[in-house]
């Protein structure tokens, strides 16, 4: 038994599907991620992106650059997803990506590498029973809604309005390792070094505004290490609210720069700055390591 879960998470767990029964504006599992519902609705991986780098973040919204990332973190990700989404949408997945599977050599038809600890994962989660009675309730849930008067969009790994909370799977290398952060100079565990809590906020009010009940949020990590570690995690309230602090304060500029009034702010240390970078200017030595 999770302790500290809120007192409803007692009482007897009923389906929750009727309640999604409305249609969510123009959204659909099918055109979530499309370009075009990334522009009319902010996300807080947009808004994330938009934090790190302007110049970055507007050139791959408007499809004038695609960074060249390796997706096996992704779809690693999305392996262990599908899992707990359910059994048919885990099969199609597994459909919609034989490269999980080794093409070549002794191991040809297996899975590689990074899918076996993709499934240590899954199976260190699912045997553990306090995980299966925390994740019950409706997956993948589309919530959309305004904040500040912009449209926002948000997608939910679990969400359990009678027991009033929601979960959502983070993978990661180490749950308990520490990341630098240079504006306050301290270490942060990963959970701020990626900003979840402003995700976690954001989805907070969409899920209030959508089915008018304030809900809890967790986040459950699983560790990619062999054997894999994992941890519920919860969020301090001024977390949550500064969090939404930070995206009040920050979107109208941020929609001001997708609407091409202001002009973004180059970062010049992400990808798409080095590969834009004009030499029009000298930097001395000594500012080097503060640029």
């Amino acid at each position: 038994m999770i302790k500290n879960l809120p007192q409803q998470q007692q009482t007897t767990t009923k389906p929750t599907k009727k309640v999604f029964s409305t249609t969510l504006t123009n959204l659909t599992p099918n055109n979530y991620y499309d370009r075009w519902t990334d522009k009319k609705y902010m996300s807080p991986t947009w808004f994330k992106k938009f934090l790190a780098c302007e110049a970055e973040a507007l050139a791959e919204l408007t499809g004038k650059w695609q960074p060249v990332r390796d997706p096996t973190a992704l779809l690693v990700g999305n392996w262990l997803h599908s899992y707990f989404e359910s059994k048919a949408a885990h099969e199609q997945f597994k459909a919609e990506h034989p490269e999980a599977l080794s093409s070549r050599g002794p191991t040809k038809g297996h899975l590689k590498a990074s899918f076996k600890v993709a499934d240590e994962m899954i199976k260190a989660l699912k045997s553990d029973e306090s995980f299966n009675q925390l994740y019950q309730g409706d997956k993948e849930v589309i919530v959309t809604g305004k904040i500040g008067g912009y449209l926002w969009k948000g997608k939910i790994d679990c969400l359990n309005l009678e027991r009033g909370y929601f979960a959502d799977l983070k993978t990661t290398i180490d749950i308990y390792k520490g990341y630098w952060n240079p504006d306050t100079r301290e270490r942060e565990p990963f959970v701020y070094a990626y900003n979840y809590q402003l995700q976690m906020a954001v989805y907070q009010e969409l899920i209030k505004q959508r089915f008018g009940v304030e809900c809890k949020p967790y986040i459950v990590a699983v560790s990619k290490q062999t054997p894999p570690d994992k941890q519920v995690i919860d969020l301090p309230e001024y977390r949550l609210k500064n969090a939404m602090s930070e995206v009040l304060g920050g979107q109208e500029r941020i929609q001001q720069v997708i609407a091409g009034n202001i002009e973004p702010e180059r970062c010049e240390h992400c990808e798409y700055c080095r590969a834009t970078k004009r030499l029009d200017s000298v930097v001395s030595a000594d500012d080097l390591l503060g640029a």
